[in-house]
């Protein structure tokens, strides 16, 4: 049986994504060339990592005069964000946000300036 297949993203689909999202559409050759990934990938590693993220709905193809598919992203970079966000919430924190938050402040800590913005923007979404 194959492995089920996560809606979130991987580290190496993240890779990916965020040449094609920088780039707006690229060949694997040159995803390949932009990745700064130590050991390098192979080809066929990039090619097969390309097509799950096809399979997920997160790019699509598109094939030129030659052989070579052009590969665009589909899912815009804020919207896997908050998808992601919404799946670790979920899972990790039972669709607490306020969880979330908490668990940051006790785990991390937060720096004042972050906690000033972070202060404004409550105040700003009570005021809306």
């Amino acid at each position: 049986m194959p492995p089920r297949q996560s809606p979130t993203l991987t580290e190496a689909e993240l890779r990916i994504m965020n040449v094609l999202w920088q780039r707006g559409s690229s060949t694997v050759q040159e995803v390949l060339e932009r990745l700064s990934l130590r050991p390098a990938l192979a080809y066929n590693s990039v090619l097969t990592t390309i097509r799950v993220l096809e399979k997920k709905g997160y790019v699509a193809h598109k094939t030129t005069d030659g052989r070579a598919h052009v590969y665009e992203p589909v899912i815009a970079q804020g919207e896997a964000r908050k998808s992601e966000i919404r799946h670790l919430v979920s899972r990790f924190f039972k669709d607490s946000h306020e969880q979330l938050v908490l668990n940051i402040l006790e785990e991390r800590g937060i720096k004042p300036e972050e906690l000033n913005r972070l202060r404004g923007m409550l105040e700003r979404s009570n005021n809306k």
